[in-house]
């Protein structure tokens, strides 16, 4: 089981990985081993994940979200198979640790007198400013 937080372990049947050839570092071996990873997960249909959670990684996964509610991962900075592969799982147990995280919604406040005053003082010195920069009145 992959252990995302206490309470959330991914099971690693639910991950899907397939190795493409990279267009990363590599020299000539770029051209004849699949070094690159390209990793799946059906988000959508999976038994680990609480319904708000898969809302809020919806949202995050933006375009590596596909309409069937796959996430694919692409990771190929690395040389070797073994690294691209964990640097994949890693960006994959991130972006579910940090669709856990709940936001706190935000509750809007009135502005301050303060900043109110401050406010019109500086459009009144901005409109003074403009006002000078026109022709002068004919005596």
């Amino acid at each position: 089981m992959i252990q995302i937080t206490p309470s959330i372990a991914i099971d690693p049947d639910e991950i899907e990985e397939r190795f493409i050839r990279a267009s990363g570092p590599g020299g000539q071996n770029v051209n004849k081993v699949s070094s690159a990873v390209q990793l799946r997960f059906d988000m959508q249909n999976s038994p680990a994940l609480p319904d708000a959670v898969k809302s809020r990684l919806a949202r995050l996964a933006g375009h590596r979200l596909t309409r069937e509610g796959v996430i694919v991962i692409t990771a190929q900075n690395h040389r070797s198979q073994e690294r691209n592969r964990a640097e994949a799982l890693e960006r994959l147990t991130e972006l579910i640790r940090k669709a856990t995280i709940r936001q706190r919604p935000r509750i809007p406040t009135r502005p301050t007198l303060g900043s109110k005053k401050r406010r019109l003082a500086g459009k009144t010195h901005q409109g003074r400013i403009k006002a000078l920069r026109g022709k002068p009145a004919p005596d």
